[in-house]
């Protein structure tokens, strides 16, 4: 699944009046192809501005889709299911909650639970940026669920990318800021223990986590100043981690792809599937590639 169109504080767009898309592509086909789903009547797709999202399959095989939004610049979770007959997206509802504050990232947890990222405390852009340039660790995960909503999870300097391993027992947190990937151990009241933190030397994006071997493909950026401050002589580079073994004592890093901004600019997150890349960006193109 790929989104397209977010419209985030600082960072440039490509398309600032045209609303979000979410898109299908299979890894499967030969030559695949990004299909546009469409979404059901009743939604507002004139604000939608989709930043994180997550999939999760019940027992009976229905596939939800939880998504960041961001209309008018506040912080909704959208519900969705997937209709496979039509290739269409069902919404089911649109979630607030006061903790929900500046949601960067979610990974599902059930039909209507997950936990979240909100990468800012504040939701004023003078104090964001207040609290970026004070290097303020005010950063957070939430857990959601009906019955309950709380803090799980503090003390980052901007919690970005959030998933987790296969046998979910163990979520992980980019904090961007930090250039880290922070390995938090859940627990049955969905509560999370820090376990350890890998530092990196990038700033680091989004987080996919490969279903069969466990291992962490990172979308990451070089030098995140270049994608608030964008010279189209200069543009922001990009990057790609493979992390092995993260809960073992030494966890091996490889660069898988490194560009300097000419081809791929703002690499954020990375998918793999079998042998098949696909490196999607903050407001550039997707990379498909073979590995």
């Amino acid at each position: 699944l790929i989104l397209q169109g977010l419209k985030y504080p600082g960072i440039k767009s490509l398309a600032p009046d045209k609303p979000g898309e979410i898109f299908l592509m299979d890894l499967n086909e030969d030559n695949p192809r990004a299909v546009e789903l469409r979404i059901s009547r009743g939604f507002d797709l004139a604000s939608f501005n989709p930043h994180g999202i997550s999939t999760y399959i019940d027992k009976d095989d229905s596939v939800y889709l939880f998504v960041v939004n961001h209309p008018q610049q506040k912080s909704t979770v959208e519900l969705f299911k997937f209709m496979e007959d039509d290739n269409s997206l069902l919404h089911l509802k649109t979630i607030r909650h006061d903790l929900l504050t500046y949601v960067n990232d979610i990974v599902a947890t059930g039909p209507d639970s997950f936990y979240a990222t909100n990468d800012h405390y504040f939701t004023d852009l003078i104090l964001i940026a207040l609290e970026m340039f004070l290097g303020l660790s005010w950063s957070n995960v939430v857990y959601y669920s009906p019955k309950e909503v709380k803090e799980v999870a503090a003390g980052f300097y901007s919690a970005n990318g959030i998933n987790t391993s296969p046998d979910r027992k163990y979520i992980y947190v980019a904090d961007i800021l930090d250039h880290s990937v922070h390995v938090m151990e859940k627990h049955a009241n969905w509560s999370l223990t820090h376990v350890k933190t890998l530092q990196l030397d990038t700033l680091v994006d989004n987080l996919f986590v490969d279903p069969h071997t466990g291992d962490i493909w990172a979308g990451c950026h070089p030098n995140g100043m270049k994608l608030f401050y964008h010279d189209s002589d200069d543009p922001p580079a990009s990057e790609v981690l493979h992390i092995q073994d993260i809960l073992g004592e030494r966890p091996a890093v490889t660069r898988i792809y490194a560009d300097d901004g000419s081809v791929l600019q703002g690499s954020s997150v990375a998918a793999v599937h079998e042998s098949k890349l696909l490196v999607g960006t903050v407001f550039h193109r997707a990379l498909y590639c073979e590995l």
